[in-house]
């Protein structure tokens, strides 16, 4: 079943891959793990074993077949499609039905840079897949971008979510789109709103389009509060520059 995405830069999400472990910084306070664990709490089918399981879906990979409706996926929103208990053909299944699903626009985002690289060496990347990385800080994050722009995609791009501290000066050569956001839930670390106007003046000066999500849990003064109440203000606009959906 299609789910209605509440994520700002997506219309809705696929899951034919559940679980994950930690990798990286950005994985601290996942929102997926305890959206994970709200979702076994309740019995919801694919979450019997929790979220550090990682499991592949088979009897999901026809989902966005059945929907005729054009639709902006976020492909494994609860998972990462190159994590290391994927297999190799599961992934080339869910590439098989994003490719027949031309009607559709996917968008791939991993931490596992290096496999997605490897992948794409031998795999046609269709051109209704957007592909991008994570980027949360300089050591995991910002090294994630030289594997993607050695993907052939149509797009490009990368997720600086959650920001975690200023990434420095960014080669941006290659890459379509850039979405910025800042940490929710409980635990979540402050975003420096000079953090993201870096980023931000960079896509800029790059030519690259800039998406900015979210303060999350803590606003532009550092003080905690709602998700809400922080809202999607950066220096008094928002700022929603998406590449164009063809």
């Amino acid at each position: 079943m299609t789910t209605i995405s509440k994520i700002e830069w997506t219309e809705a999400t696929w899951n034919p891959v559940v679980g994950c472990t930690k990798l990286s910084a950005g994985c601290k306070h996942c929102y997926a793990e305890v959206m994970a664990r709200r979702l076994q709490a309740m019995g919801a089918a694919g979450y019997e074993y929790g979220f550090r399981k990682v499991r592949v879906l088979p009897e999901r990979l026809g989902e966005p077949l059945r929907r005729k409706k054009p639709t902006l996926y976020f492909v494994n929103s609860m998972s990462d499609l190159f994590h290391i208990h994927v297999p190799d053909r599961f992934i080339e299944m869910v590439f098989d039905t994003m490719c027949a699903s031309t009607q559709h626009t996917f968008q791939v985002l991993t931490k596992r840079a290096d496999r997605l690289a490897a992948f794409a060496k031998t795999h046609d990347i269709p051109t209704n897949v957007w592909i991008g990385v994570s980027v949360e800080n300089k050591r995991h994050g910002v090294p994630r971008i030289e594997h993607l722009r050695s993907v052939a995609a149509s797009i490009r791009f990368l997720s600086v979510e959650p920001l975690l501290e200023d990434v420095g000066v960014l080669d941006l050569s290659g890459i379509d789109w850039v979405i910025v956001g800042g940490e929710s839930g409980p635990g979540a670390r402050p975003m420096n709103p000079e953090w993201a106007r870096n980023v931000r003046r960079q896509c800029k000066t790059q030519g690259v389009k800039f998406f900015f999500k979210q303060w999350g849990a803590h606003g532009a003064d550092g003080l905690r509060r709602s998700k809400k109440t922080n809202g999607r203000l950066l220096d008094g606009r928002t700022w929603n520059e998406m590449p164009e959906v063809v």
